[in-house]
């Protein structure tokens, strides 16, 4: 299964938690998260968390370093509490997101706890954050160019969008 499939598939399930009341994101036209927005937040997520790197320290700091840990290392990954992933990337982040998904804080933690465990893991194939700070990877996984400019997150993002072979 590539990102986007798991991606979408997350943020479906995330989706349909919201819909029964249960948590998660708000539904989109196909039940979940359209891809357009799948790109808008992993790129928000990463670009205000400083990357991969800063978003590991953030979880790290936070007391959640074990569960993020599980996600770059080769094994199992734990699940992350929503309230405690929405604290540990604090208010200004989670508005972000939240404003991005049309929801509130809750929902975007939710969503996000759906997602983080196998984004960071596609990041660190090898069980370690690469030196690129997981851009190169990123790019790798989204059909992106080979050798990215760094920042340039936009762009590798846009892969998700090429048709798929």
């Amino acid at each position: 299964m590539g990102l986007l499939d798991s991606l979408i598939g997350a943020a479906t399930e995330a989706a349909m938690g919201a819909q029964r009341g249960t948590g998660g994101a708000p539904a989109g036209a196909a039940g979940g998260l359209n891809p357009q927005l799948l790109i808008t937040l992993v790129s928000t997520l990463l670009n205000n968390a400083g990357g991969l790197k800063g978003l590991l320290a953030r979880l790290q700091s936070a007391g959640l370093g074990e569960a993020a840990q599980s996600w770059v290392g080769t094994g199992v990954n734990q699940p992350v509490n929503p309230d405690q992933l929405g604290e540990a990337l604090g208010p200004d982040l989670m508005g972000m997101i939240a404003a991005q998904l049309g929801g509130n804080r809750d929902q975007a933690s939710t969503t996000l706890a759906d997602l983080l465990p196998g984004l960071v893991d596609q990041l660190t194939p090898q069980g370690q954050v690469p030196a690129d700070n997981g851009l190169g990877a990123l790019g790798a996984l989204l059909g992106g160019q080979d050798n990215p400019a760094p920042g340039d997150l936009m762009g590798m993002l846009g892969g998700l969008m090429q048709p798929r072979r």
